[in-house]
């Protein structure tokens, strides 16, 4: 029976993707700040470092799979919470149970990341480069004084894209494959919260995809089964867009 860890377990597409888990025959440990097998705060080191060595205990150092769904959108009480949760807390986690992993069978993880890190623009910030370097205090400080959501949500998702691709040599010699999901719209309480935000609100609900429509939790869940799963055993370092064609109409000559 294989042992997954989940963040982002209590509602969206932690939720729906537990669900499918736990159906499917894994034992599924849940984390969230709160309704979850392991409540914490990914937004501080303490609570990263709670949550690894309770994942550690409850799975006797042993870990088959890995999925990174918590996130915070732009209507997060302050930028610096979005990168603190979007990426500090996936590269702590990432780091921090690679070795438990190491140990699982046939072991795999995935990060949730978002078709916004395709942004135009946002791969020449500064932000980014801190984000990878590991400079928390100086990522945090430098995009609270900026002030802007979007691109401290685009960038969070693209460092964490460049952070899984940046993995691939060292985790496959754990003999773990890491993938990145990048959803478009997806119906949410946090898109939800996003569409009727004063700012961003209106943004939000005129983005809609080729397909016409906004995913649900349970298909972006398939996919990442998917990833998890030995049909995916030669998928490593991939980012996969499963946004209803969103990238695709937006750079239709770029993939």
């Amino acid at each position: 029976m294989p042992i997954t860890a989940v963040t982002g377990s209590a509602s969206g597409i932690g939720a729906a993707l537990c669900a499918q888990l736990r159906e499917a025959g894994h034992t599924v440990i849940g984390i969230d700040r709160a309704n979850a097998d392991i409540n914490a705060d990914l937004a501080t080191a303490e609570g990263r470092q709670l949550v690894i060595e309770q994942v550690l205990a409850k799975s006797a150092g042993t870990l088959d799979h890995l999925v990174l769904c918590a996130g915070v959108g732009v209507t997060a009480p302050s930028c610096g919470l979005i990168l603190a949760v979007n990426y500090f807390a996936v590269s702590s986690l990432l780091d921090g149970l690679a070795e438990a992993l190491g140990n699982g069978h046939e072991a795999s993880a995935v990060v949730v990341g978002s078709v916004a890190s395709v942004q135009p623009g946002v791969d020449k910030h500064p932000i980014i480069a801190q984000m990878l370097d590991g400079d928390e205090a100086g990522a945090l400080a430098a995009i609270d004084d900026i002030k802007e959501p979007s691109l401290a949500y685009a960038g969070s998702k693209l460092a964490v894209s460049i952070l899984v691709r940046r993995k691939v040599r060292e985790w496959a010699k754990r003999g773990v494959r890491l993938n990145v999901v990048a959803p478009g719209v997806v119906e949410t309480p946090l898109y939800k919260a996003s569409t009727e935000d004063a700012r961003y609100g209106e943004a939000t609900r005129n983005f809609v995809a080729p397909l016409g429509r906004g995913s649900q939790p349970d298909e972006l869940a398939n996919v990442i089964r998917f990833l998890l799963s030995d049909q995916a055993s030669f998928m490593h370092g991939t980012v996969v867009f499963a946004d209803g064609g969103m990238d695709a109409m937006m750079r239709p000559e770029r993939f």
